[in-house]
């Protein structure tokens, strides 16, 4: 039965959308054969697979998130018309489990919407970017582990923290303009316990350090990333140190203090591994960039805050062609502050406000200094899995004095 459903979807989309093919050919296939299905309960994914002998599991599970913006900008005295959008910020599909033994675990993380799988160039072969996460993680002895292949690389915390469970709508300004994103690579985990409570966390990666889905690399050199977590009253409750708000209520106060430190060699591109290539009349300009973050994230019944600071550099940012003319490509050098207070009412309602201040290097951009204020609420259905967002940001810089803007997101993950 599952077989003759197959075949007639497939028939069916193969011609508009061979990546929906290969995933319902897969999702299919799965029920066909003699594996141990179950349907997990809402939030857990939307299908959980284990082979009859017990050297394989994986979940399967999927989001959307829907969002609609509105921006005013001061137009003389007055604001001039709003610019309205409503638009699928992110449609993601989850795989993971682990393979042959419990000890190797995978995770794959497929990108749907528009928005997630644009900036496909000559260097992604001209195809959409539609792989986020594929890589595989051995625990090969105690506390140790490494993991290959493309993920995010151990940055600042607020990238690392999921999309999925942001206490606002979406991330600050300092991610945008410094986070070092996903790459392809190697990553090496290890923790170690001092005393009772007292953690340490260190995560070493090495990577191409050209971003994501590259199938055209390796240009320049490697990139090199380290950091470091102290948690000196032990672990949060379900990984709440990398979740937005504290829907978990911590009983005791909770502390992550962490610093990070990327050293991008040779990178050609002006914002480490993002932004664009510094092309030349001779190829592409190489420089090396360094990229230093701090945080802390603190949780304590309901309340939370979150601090990050950022500052990136590089000894020679302007590209150059042969003869020394520069290109007009630049490092996006300088640094920012991000602050994130939040706070959860028993009916789950919660309220967030952030400030974010990037300043960047004068001869970057004569927008150099840019700040925004941000107001939030949060109603959460059930944690991360269901729930509606909205906050209000007014954002003061050289060319948008007074610029407000308004969101409101829905977000629902299987």
């Amino acid at each position: 039965m599952f077989t003759n459903i197959s075949v007639f979807i497939s028939n069916r989309l193969i011609s508009k959308n061979r990546y929906l093919y290969f995933i319902l050919l897969i999702m299919f296939g799965f029920t066909s054969v003699s594996q141990e299905v179950s349907a997990p309960k809402f939030g857990k994914g939307l299908l959980n697979i284990q082979g009859k002998d017990s050297t394989w599991t994986m979940n399967f599970s999927a989001r959307v998130q829907y969002l609609t913006s509105t921006t005013w900008k001061e137009d003389g005295d007055s604001y001039g018309s709003p610019e309205s959008n409503s638009l699928i910020r992110r449609s993601r599909l989850k795989f993971k489990g682990f393979a042959y033994d419990p000890k190797l675990t995978y995770k794959i993380e497929l990108a749907l919407s528009n928005r997630d799988i644009s900036g496909g160039s000559f260097y992604t072969s001209d195809t959409p970017r539609i792989i986020l996460d594929a890589s595989v993680k051995w625990k090969f002895y105690r506390n140790w582990s490494i993991q290959f292949g493309q993920a995010k690389l151990p940055g600042n915390i607020e990238r690392v923290i999921s999309s999925a469970k942001l206490a606002l709508v979406d991330r600050s300004l300092l991610n945008s303009k410094f986070n070092i994103d996903r790459d392809f690579g190697l990553q090496l985990g290890h923790k170690i316990s001092i005393g009772e409570k007292f953690l340490m966390k260190e995560t070493f990666a090495i990577s191409q350090g050209e971003g994501r889905n590259i199938s055209r690399g390796n240009i320049g050199g490697h990139q090199y990333t380290v950091r470091v977590e102290l948690l000196p009253f032990g672990e949060f409750k379900s990984k709440g140190d990398y979740e937005g708000d504290d829907l978990d209520f911590e009983e005791t106060p909770k502390l992550n203090f962490g610093f990070a430190y990327d050293y991008n060699d040779n990178a050609v591109k002006n914002r480490s591994n993002m932004g664009s290539y510094m092309e030349t009349d001779y190829g592409l300009f190489e420089t090396d960039i360094k990229t230093f973050f701090i945080n802390t994230h603190f949780k304590y019944q309901g309340f939370s805050l979150m601090g990050e600071y950022a500052d990136r550099n590089s000894d020679d940012p302007f590209a150059r062609n042969s003869d020394s003319t520069l290109t007009g490509d630049i490092v996006n050098t300088g640094s920012a502050l991000n602050l994130h207070f939040g706070y959860v009412l028993p009916s789950k309602l919660a309220i967030s406000a952030r400030y974010t201040g990037v300043e960047f290097d004068e001869f970057v951009t004569s927008n150099s200094d840019i700040q925004q204020y941000t107001f939030g609420l949060s109603k959460y259905f059930v944690k991360h899995k269901l729930k509606i967002q909205t906050d209000v940001t007014q954002e003061d810089s050289k060319y948008s004095n007074n610029k407000i803007f308004w969101r409101l997101q829905f977000e629902i993950h299987f």
